[in-house]
């Protein structure tokens, strides 16, 4: 549909602002997928899951994103270690929204056990907020003389006030919420169907807040949707609704469609830039064997959702990448600071 082949649309030709309207696109359907993440698991999962999920997120990004800037530093030999770094910093987390498309399809609910479904939704939801830390240092790195000023405000910026910040206010607005509504659901104020809308319309509302004052809006949406679903209660009322499901669907395919149009594949071929089709050919090869399989498999003993081998197989081979990678490198600019 792009221009590409049958250019029915190209976003590109909208001017400087098509960038503007990828980057509040790839956002409000991220923020829909990671709110929905958090509703849909269950009853207070992330507190009865910390250890398992921490071991699957903070040590496997960490080491995926190193050695995918180590693998692009040889593919790419005229980048320096900190370009490579900010680069691998997006490739670094999973697409919360295939991930959710895979592991509630039919096939996954028949041959993937219930507790590794989980582990995977919730921890494509929090690696994806987790990668501005990532970005951050690395942008840091690049453009403070002195790196000691670097971390400090890596620290200060990218964890305090984008990570923390942002999942407290997060938390907080959807624990506030939940309250609300089950007491106009007592009153009798609210039917069924409004869940539904709110459902849709929080998830908005959460990034709209948190990004006006520069926090993590996408951990903030799922962190927004756990504390919301916390005791199970808003859960129930929206597990059987079709109506959400399907504009959730209707929404990530839309997105989907849109970065096809949008990305300048063109650029895949380009002397000025240093890139040729064979070293992104090798990149993703590359990645797709070492970016996650490696380390998932090395730290599965800890985490007592994988029973198996071959479920750290999968839980490392389960790692796509995606939307939100459109997102993260339009969002920050060169100075990530909010």
């Amino acid at each position: 549909m792009g221009p590409l082949v049958a250019n029915i649309f190209d976003p590109r030709s909208w001017g400087t602002a098509s960038n503007t309207i990828t980057l509040e696109v790839t956002r409000v359907v991220l923020a829909i997928g990671l709110f929905a993440i958090g509703i849909e698991l269950p009853k207070s999962y992330l507190a009865k899951h910390v250890i398992g999920l921490s071991v699957l997120v903070i040590p496997t990004m960490a080491f995926g994103w190193l050695a995918i800037a180590g693998i692009m530093n040889v593919i790419f030999p005229h980048l320096d270690f900190i370009s490579c770094l900010v680069i691998a910093a997006c490739l670094t987390p999973t697409d919360p929204v295939i991930c959710a498309s895979i592991v509630g399809g039919k096939y996954a609910m028949e041959h993937v056990p219930e507790e590794l479904r989980h582990i995977l939704a919730a921890e494509s939801a929090a690696n994806d907020g987790l990668a501005y830390p990532f970005l951050s240092i690395s942008i840091y790195l690049t453009v403070e003389v002195s790196r000691g000023v670097a971390f400090g405000k890596w620290f200060a910026v990218g964890w305090l006030y984008q990570v923390i910040l942002g999942t407290v206010i997060g938390a907080t607005m959807g624990l506030g919420f939940s309250r609300l509504i089950q007491y106009t659901h007592k009153k009798g104020y609210v039917d069924r169907q409004s869940y539904v809308a709110q459902y849709l319309a929080f998830a908005i509302f959460t990034i709209g807040v948190v990004r006006t004052i520069g926090s993590d809006d996408l951990l903030a949406a799922f962190a927004a949707g756990s504390a919301m679903s916390w005791d199970g209660h808003f859960h129930k009322q929206v597990k059987d609704d079709v109506f959400s499901s399907v504009f959730d669907f209707v929404l990530n395919c839309a997105c989907f469609i849109y970065i096809g149009a949008w990305i300048p594949f063109h650029a895949f071929n380009s002397a000025h830039l240093f890139v040729s089709p064979w070293q992104l050919v090798v990149l993703v090869i590359v990645i797709l064997f070492l970016r996650r399989i490696p380390f998932v498999l090395l730290l599965h003993f800890w985490v007592p959702e994988i029973e198996t081998w071959q479920e750290a197989l999968f839980c490392g081979h389960f790692g796509p990448v995606n939307g939100g990678r459109g997102n993260l490198h339009i969002n920050f600019g060169p100075d990530p600071a909010p």
